[in-house]
């Protein structure tokens, strides 16, 4: 990572220009070939994918997307000729509407049947010529402007259908715009400078632009569902924000240090960048883990958001570092830059609420991961009520002509009309196959929920026939999903017997049924992909046992409490009429397979920077409750700040007037909440304490096998890199010995030979009373006869290293501007040594 950030340092103007290249490449590309989205809910070896499949080979011309305009007279009927004479005018002009093709009206002949027993309501049917992401939004705007144009006091007319609800929906950009500017906020609060500010922002605009543009151009190419592009900036510009986020935060403190801008840069790269990269890796692995339910929906959105999470990362070991040495000393306020010239900046990070919480934790662990423990649970008590299944233009808010338009049609034609059956027949058999399916319709539309079974008019030569059956209850009524399965385990097998005919049940409400059955049987396999691969990587990057289970018992809470608050809220209406979200129903058949891997990877994420740190402190010490402490102390802040902007992004897709969008949201928002707040700063770290050292343990033959990974950065005491301020020997100090044996140092009157890299050192970390780092301490060796040997100062992380020049009695002092000083007497013989110094304010304990 630190070669790479040195190279995007030395060539930011190339890697900058490239990645807006790429943006303006791919979004001048995507407008000149539109989109191509297109939703398949379908999916082999299904009784409703089979219906799919016959209907589509009989009825080819029923290819463009078919809307409904609907209207209500208060007074009179609809056959008044006042009320006839302005729908008729209205749906002559909408047939004159580019890409409309067919307007089928109820005062036609044969229409009788569009309108309702009472004669108050009527509908008409608008078929485009295209599907409905092929249809120009002004010409839709147009056949709502025709029909509007028919209202009067007495007539309500109102339009359902897709193509209505897609222009109906707020402006595109609109929930990104709204997520952005509150992240923008919160980033200016946190950080305190403009510049820094703008850099995680303009981290998310590169990856979620590039990720947004490109989809569209994939859509050509591989099927992709309409909501892939919504999902996709969704967890592309709370990855992207964050991961941004980490690193500006640790090169922040690299600048307070004193380190060059550069040098600063190359470290935080070097570190929090290894635990983004690792970070987006674990998200990446989450969501392709999608590809195993083999299904062509799912596998369009894990595409679309595994690309904007890759490019995310991309960006912020790429992009990100080119920008950091452009703005040099700025990603500090003003404020901070004048404290850092006056050498008063960075004598305050090791201490805060991080740390004086990490000592409460560490008091009172049982009792604060009990109080934890129960909260989750009784968060996650509705998830025991999650039902899956399919949600309308009956959940929107009622200000929605869509709404209003399938609240008429269940209001004149019965709830079932908005979701009607298909029985799919292969009559191939002749005449007796015609006879027994004459018999089924006749059986079906004498059960008790069902309405009326239809025969539709069947292509000239056709095999195949299709009758329409509608139910009684609504789509989303338990009561349709219990008639679909009557009629295929009991009416039509009754029916099929003794002849050749074969019947399936389909239509959208029978491929939604199908689609959350699929779901239901393979989700146990699923979560248990995603939180195997999860506790693998994590295992081989922590060489802990104890690490990954507890992660992956943290992720399976935060989503079981993540979808107890989704069924609160959408399936039993809890606070939504509050929050204008419509009304009340089952819970989107996709949305665990989508949310899950979502939910596992943020949670992984806040998992490797927690624990990372610690893992960083634990191979330096060996001492669990310090690393736990330290960890807690260094990241709490950090990963708090991070959550908060997920949240107020994720929330910010409330906005964006779809469904899925919304549910996806408020699920993510909150779990992200309950994870950060919660899971990371209460659960994890109390249980870490309780677990005492064997959180580190791994058994020694499977170290042996496992492959290296590091997300730690290398000890920058050993590592190769460039000559930096911060920890570096005062030169003077140190010119006045020279190596002469193995291990020992002898004086060299007046000479100027520095310290060689070999010689015993005396290193540790600075540390106040609570445990927490101290950056920017100062440390002199001290000899016996009170000569000073060297000086250094504690870098970013607290550590510090001074070169002995021999075996003898040392003392070493440090040196807080803000605390005090401390010292400490020290043996050296021909070994190292380990010292940590505790600087504390006089009488604090």
């Amino acid at each position: 990572m630190a070669a790479l950030a040195r190279w995007c340092l030395r060539h930011r103007w190339a890697v900058l220009l490239l990645w807006v290249a790429a943006l303006f490449g791919t979004g001048a590309t995507s407008g000149a070939l539109g989109s191509a989205y297109s939703n398949d809910f379908s999916f082999p070896g299904t009784e409703s994918s089979r219906a799919y499949d016959s209907m589509r080979a009989a009825f080819p011309d029923l290819s463009g997307d078919t809307d409904t305009v609907v209207w209500h007279t208060e007074s009179g009927t609809v056959r008044d000729p006042e009320v006839r004479q302005r729908m008729e005018a209205a749906l002559a002009d909408i047939a004159e509407v580019p890409q409309v093709g067919t307007v089928t009206s109820p005062y036609a002949k044969g229409g009788a049947a569009q309108i309702s027993e009472d004669g108050t309501i009527a509908y008409a049917e608008v078929t485009f010529t295209e599907q409905v992401f092929e249809i120009d939004k002004a010409h839709t705007e147009q056949v709502i402007d025709r029909a509007g144009e028919a209202r009067t006091d007495g007539l309500q007319v109102e339009l359902g259908g897709q193509a209505i609800e897609q222009t109906q929906e707020p402006p595109a950009g609109l929930a990104e715009g709204v997520g952005l500017a509150a992240a923008a906020v919160v980033l200016l609060l946190a950080f305190g400078s403009f510049f820094a500010m703008l850099l995680p922002l303009l981290n998310a605009v590169f990856a979620v632009g590039i990720g947004m543009t490109g989809l569209i151009v994939l859509s050509h190419a591989v099927p992709l569902p309409d909501v892939a592009p919504l999902l996709g900036s969704l967890i592309g510009l709370g990855v992207g924000i964050d991961y941004a986020l980490f690193i500006v935060t640790r090169h922040r403190k690299g600048l307070k240090a004193g380190l060059d801008p550069d040098v600063a840069a190359v470290r935080a790269m070097d570190t929090s960048g290894r635990a983004v990269l690792f970070a987006g890796g674990t998200v990446c692995v989450a969501l392709l883990a999608m590809f195993t339910l083999n299904l062509d929906f799912l596998n369009g959105i894990a595409l679309a958001t595994t690309l904007t999470t890759l490019l995310s990362v991309l960006a912020a070991t790429t992009l990100l570092p080119a920008m950091l040495g452009f703005l040099g000393t700025k990603a500090l306020s003003r404020r901070e830059r004048r404290r850092l010239a006056a050498g008063t900046e960075g004598t305050e990070s090791g201490r805060g609420l991080g740390a004086r919480w990490a000592g409460v934790l560490e008091r009172r662990p049982k009792a604060l991961a009990l109080v934890a423990i129960v909260v989750m649970a009784v968060l996650a008590i509705p998830a025991l009520s999650l039902r899956l299944g399919t949600n309308d233009q009956g959940n929107q808010p009622e200000s929605q002509t869509t709404r209003q338009a399938y609240d008429l049609l269940a209001e004149g034609f019965g709830p079932g009309f908005n979701g009607p059956l298909q029985m799919v027949a292969d009559v191939g058999g002749g005449a007796r196959d015609r006879a027994a399916l004459k018999r089924l319709t006749a059986e079906t539309a004498r059960m008790d929920d069902v309405v009326r079974a239809v025969p539709l008019p069947l292509p000239p030569g056709s095999d195949t026939a299709v009758v329409q059956v509608v139910p009684k209850s609504s789509p989303q009524d338990e009561r349709t999903d219990r008639l679909i399965d009557t009629l295929r385990d009991t009416t039509v097998p009754a029916a099929e017997r003794g002849t050749t005919l074969s019947v399936d049940i389909g239509g959208p409400t029978a491929i939604q049924k199908d689609f959350a059955s699929v779901i239901g049987e393979k989700l146990p396999m699923f979560i248990a992909i995603i939180v195997s691969l999860g506790a693998l990587l994590l295992l081989v990057a922590f060489r802990s046992v104890v690490v990954p289970l507890t992660a992956a018992l943290m992720n399976l809470i935060a989503a079981a409490a993540s979808f107890g608050l989704l069924v609160a809220v959408f399936q039993w209406g809890w606070g939504m009429d509050l929050l204008s979200l419509g009304k009340e129903g089952p819970i989107i058949s996709f949305l665990p397979v989508i949310m899950l891997p979502l939910l596992f990877g943020l949670s992984m994420d806040y998992q490797v920077f927690l624990v990372s740190r610690m893992h960083e402190e634990w191979t330096h010490t060996k001492d669990n409750a310090r690393s736990v402490r330290a960890g807690l102390a260094d990241t709490s802040r950090v990963i708090n700040c991070a959550a908060l902007i997920m949240i107020c992004v994720f929330l910010s897709f409330v906005l964006s007037g779809d469904r899925g969008g919304m549910m996806a949201g408020i699920g993510l928002a909150g779990a992200v909440a309950l994870d950060a707040f919660i899971l990371r700063t209460i659960l994890v770290p109390a249980l870490m304490f309780l677990i005492g050292r064997a959180n580190w343990w791994l058994p020694g033959w499977l170290d042996r096998h496992l492959p290296h990974l590091a997300v730690d950065p290398p000890d920058p005491v050993d590592a190769p890199d460039p000559p930096d301020p911060v920890g570096a020997v005062d030169p003077v100090d140190a010119s006045a010995y020279v190596r002469t044996g193995a291990r020992e140092l002898a004086p060299v009157g007046g000479g100027a030979a520095a310290v060689a890299a070999e010689s015993v050192a005396v290193r540790g970390a600075v540390l106040d009373s609570l445990g927490a780092r101290l950056p920017g301490a100062s440390l002199t060796l001290v000899a016996a006869n009170g000569a000073q040997i060297a000086r250094t100062t504690s870098a970013e992380d607290g550590r510090y290293t001074l070169p002995v020049p021999g075996s003898g009695a040392y003392i070493v002092v440090a040196t807080s501007p803000s605390l005090g000083a401390s010292s400490h007497s020290v043996l050296v013989s021909d070994t190292d040594v380990e010292l940590d110094l505790r600087v504390e304010l006089p009488g604090e304990v």
